[in-house]
């Protein structure tokens, strides 16, 4: 079974940066790992992604040396276990609220005796049987890091229950969602959002969990590793591409 790099990268404490993926195009995948990026999210919440259409990303991922990172639309066991079945090991879920809602992710995300992930070996993730039952089904536990969404102040109100849960490797706090939970919808550098992130960072280091969140500017991203956040989303291919096509079209019309 190949390694997680992701997952390696983390234990060793390293910062790796990332951004979210919209578009359904392998090439930005591969753009993304040439230009020296650690992973990719390919989102399929508020993207346009199939499991058909994310799968192809994958592939696309795995064979430049990136790590393909899928955000699930929602905290489903079956939408969880498809997407594990293509090969995705490296699952983000948005909207974790309780220690329930913890709990749920990693029971669709391990096998037992951690989980009740369904179990079928006639997949990608399996490479359509050519790993063996006992590769597949008992090293893949290890292998799969879960990710999770703390998006409003009721997650971030029960985060020492939730870093608690087994078998939760990332808190990632979003910075958005959680600042219209604070009442200042958009103003993600309001200090009821920055000290909110600050206070759920601290908890989950004190309980060994890597922090993650999202960030558009170079100088926010050093900051926030600064403070100990170790997985960092840098924007969105298309705010990037937008971002960059603006600039040249305001020099070239000047």
């Amino acid at each position: 079974m190949k390694q997680n790099l992701l997952q390696n990268k983390l234990k060793e404490g390293q910062t790796v940066f990332g951004p979210f993926c919209k578009l359904q195009e392998p090439a930005i995948v591969e753009i993304a790992a040439h230009s020296g990026f650690d992973f990719v999210i390919i989102d399929m919440e508020h993207g346009p992604f199939s499991v058909e259409s994310a799968q192809n990303m994958v592939r696309a991922a795995e064979a430049n040396g990136i790590t393909p990172v899928v955000r699930v639309t929602e905290n489903s066991e079956t939408l969880i276990l498809r997407v594990l079945d293509i090969g995705v090991r490296c699952i983000q879920v948005p909207q974790v609220c309780t220690k329930a809602d913890a709990d749920k992710v990693v029971k669709a995300i391990k096998f037992f005796p951690k989980g009740e992930r369904g179990m079928c070996r006639y997949v990608r993730a399996a490479e359509y049987t050519n790993i063996g039952p006992q590769d597949h089904f008992g090293k893949a536990n290890d292998s799969v890091i879960s990710i999770i969404h703390i998006e409003g102040m009721e997650g971030i109100e029960n985060l020492p229950e939730i870093v608690k849960v087994d078998g939760i490797d990332v808190i990632f706090l979003g910075p958005y969602d959680l600042s219209q939970s604070c009442g200042v919808p958009g103003d993600v550098n309001n200090p009821k959002v920055v000290n909110a992130m600050k206070e759920a960072v601290e908890i989950a280091k004190e309980h060994g969990k890597a922090v993650g969140t999202f960030t558009e500017s170079p100088e926010k991203a050093k900051m926030w590793r600064d403070i100990g956040v170790q997985y960092i989303s840098y924007s969105v291919d298309v705010g990037l591409v937008m971002n960059t096509f603006k600039d040249i079209t305001s020099k070239l019309k000047d």
